[in-house]
C-alpha cells in the first residue's frame, strides 16, 4: 500500500510539473536532493559505526546485563505470569536495557527472541497474548536515555549542537512509556473478549 502511495505521489508530481512547464526546477531539485542524501548517508554511517562499537563494548563488558538486572524488579511486575528465570524474561530485560541505552541494533535480536519465547507460553497461537502486547507496547514507546540514532542524524546534517535534544527526548520518551503502560493496563482491564491464559 505504501508503495502505491509513493508511486501516485511521484507520478502525480511529474505530471503536474509537466503541465506547469516546471520540469527543469524539479530535475534540479532531484539532483540536489540526491547529492545531499549521499552526504548525509556517509556522515550517518560514521557516527552509527561509533555507536554500534560502543554498544558492542557495553554488551561484551556486561554493562547491559547489569542494567537489565536493575530493571528486573519493575519488569517482573509488568509480566507477573512469567518467572524471573524464564528465557522470555531475560530476553525482554536485555531488549529494554538496549533500547533505553540507545542501542537499537542490539535490542532487535533480543526483542525477536523474546517474542518467540512469549509465543511458546501463548495458549492461543493465532492471537497475541496479553504479555506479547505489553512487551510490544513498551518496546515501541521505550524510554531513551541516549538517542543515538537521532544524534547521529543531527551530526550528519551538520548540527552545531547535536546533543541538545537529549533532555527533551528523555522527557518525551519517559512520558510515552508511562502512557503506553497505562493504556496497556486499561485495555487489559476492560477487554473481556478472551479469558487470560496461564502465561498472562
Amino acid at each position: 500500500m505504501v508503495n502505491v502511495v509513493w508511486l501516485v505521489l511521484i507520478v502525480g508530481g511529474i505530471i503536474v510539473s509537466g503541465l506547469h512547464h516546471t520540469m527543469l526546477p524539479v530535475t534540479e531539485a532531484i539532483v540536489t536532493g540526491t547529492e545531499k542524501a549521499v552526504e548525509v548517508a556517509f556522515g550517518f554511517i560514521g557516527i552509527m559505526t561509533l555507536w554500534l562499537g560502543m554498544a558492542r563494548i557495553a554488551e561484551e563488558s556486561g554493562l547491559m546485563r547489569a542494567f537489565s538486572r536493575l530493571l528486573a524488579p519493575l519488569v517482573s511486575r509488568l509480566f507477573p505470569g512469567i518467572s524471573a528465570d524464564h528465557p522470555a524474561m531475560g530476553n525482554m530485560l536485555m531488549n529494554m536495557a538496549a533500547n533505553i541505552l540507545g542501542m537499537g541494533s542490539a535490542a532487535t535480536p533480543f526483542g525477536l527472541k523474546a517474542m518467540e519465547e512469549l509465543q511458546s507460553l501463548n495458549d492461543v497461537k493465532d492471537r497475541a497474548s496479553n504479555n506479547m502486547i505489553t512487551f510490544l507496547a513498551i518496546n515501541t514507546a521505550s524510554l531513551s536515555l541516549v538517542p543515538a540514532t537521532v544524534i547521529a542524524l543531527r551530526v550528519a546534517a551538520g548540527s552545531k549542537n547535536p546533543t541538545v535534544i537529549v533532555g527533551p527526548v528523555i522527557i518525551a520518551t519517559g512520558f510515552s512509556m508511562i502512557v503506553a503502560i497505562i493504556a496497556d493496563r486499561l485495555f487489559r482491564r476492560f477487554s473481556r473478549d478472551e479469558p487470560p491464559s496461564a502465561s498472562d
